[in-house]
C-alpha cells in the first residue's frame, strides 16, 4: 500500500480540523441497485462534498443494520456482490479519479471466508484505507487490530452508548478515527437520539486523541449540523440509501439515469456540514 492510501483518512481529517470543519461520511451498500451504478454513485457524492466514504458490503444476515440496508443487501446479493467485488469497485473508482479515503464495512464471516492473510494483502491492493466490522467484540479484536496495524489499515472501531466502562479498551490501539453509536439498536433514520448521546460522545473525546464521528440515525442537514458541532465527522447510511432506493426507477431507465443520480447528489450536497 502507498503511503498517499495509508494516510489519506489522517490528512483528510487534519485538512478539516485545520479549516474548522467536520468530515460528512456517507454509507453506500455496495451493488445496489448495480456495481456499474454504484460507481456512478461514488463519483456524484464526491461532487456533493462527501469527504470519506464507507463501503458497504452486502450480508445477509446484517444484524447492526435497520431495515432500509438490509433491503439494500437483498438487492445487491441478487446481483451476486461479495466482499471482492466490493473492494474492485472501490480500486475502480480509484482509478476513474476519486481521491475519497474508503472504509470496508463488512460483518466479519466475509473475513473469515477469505482467510485474514489474503484479506489483508486484498485490501493493500484495493487501495482501501479503513475498516469497520460491527460484529467484532473488543475481546476477539487483538489478532485483526494487529494486522491492521502491519498492513496500514485503519481498524475503526465502534462505541455505543452502553459501553460505559469499556470505553477506554474499545479505543485503546485504535485508528483513523473512533466511531459513536448515537442511538441504542439498528441503523435507520431518527427523529431523536439517546438521552445523554452529548456526555456519551464527550466521554469518548477525553478517551482518545483520535477523531470522533459520530452515526447511526442521522438523516438531515439539521441533524448533521447539531452533531458536527461536537464530533469531528458525521455518518449518514439509511438516509442515503434510502435515496438510492426512491430513485431505482430513474437509474435503471437509460433517458433518466443522470436525473436519478442528480437527485442522490443534491440530497447528499444538503447534509454537508
Amino acid at each position: 500500500m502507498t503511503t498517499e492510501t495509508t494516510n489519506r483518512m489522517d490528512l483528510v481529517f487534519r485538512k478539516l480540523k485545520a479549516e474548522g470543519r467536520t468530515a460528512l461520511i456517507p454509507f453506500l451498500t455496495v451493488g445496489d441497485p448495480d456495481l456499474e451504478t454504484t460507481l456512478a454513485i461514488i463519483a456524484e457524492l464526491e461532487a456533493a462534498g462527501a469527504d470519506i466514504l464507507e463501503l458497504g458490503v452486502p450480508y445477509s444476515d446484517p444484524l447492526a443494520d435497520g431495515p432500509v440496508i438490509q433491503r439494500a443487501s437483498t438487492r445487491a446479493l441478487r446481483g451476486q456482490v461479495n466482499i471482492r467485488t466490493c473492494m474492485e469497485t472501490a480500486l475502480k473508482a480509484r482509478q476513474a479519479g476519486s481521491q475519497l479515503p474508503f472504509i470496508l464495512f463488512t460483518y466479519y464471516n466475509p473475513v473469515l471466508q477469505m482467510g485474514l492473510d489474503n484479506f489483508f494483502a486484498e485490501l493493500d491492493a484495493h487501495e482501501i484505507s479503513g475498516l469497520i466490522i460491527p460484529d467484532l467484540p473488543i475481546e476477539e479484536a487483538e489478532d485483526m487490530r494487529n494486522r491492521s496495524r502491519a498492513a496500514g489499515i485503519n481498524l475503526v472501531p465502534l462505541v455505543a452508548p452502553t459501553s460505559s466502562e469499556r470505553i477506554a479498551r474499545i479505543v485503546n490501539g485504535a485508528s483513523g478515527f473512533v466511531y459513536c453509536v448515537s442511538s441504542l439498536g439498528v441503523t435507520g433514520e431518527r427523529s431523536s437520539f439517546h438521552e445523554g448521546v452529548d456526555a456519551f460522545i464527550q466521554s469518548v473525546r477525553e478517551a482518545t486523541d483520535l477523531p470522533v464521528a459520530v452515526g447511526f440515525g442521522i438523516s438531515t442537514g439539521e441533524q448533521v449540523a447539531r452533531f458536527a458541532k461536537i464530533c469531528d465527522g458525521v455518518v449518514v447510511g439509511s438516509a442515503i440509501v434510502r435515496k438510492v432506493e426512491d430513485v431505482i426507477p430513474l437509474l435503471d431507465n437509460p433517458s433518466t439515469r443522470q436525473a436519478g443520480l442528480l437527485q442522490i447528489r443534491e440530497f447528499v450536497a444538503q447534509l454537508k456540514p
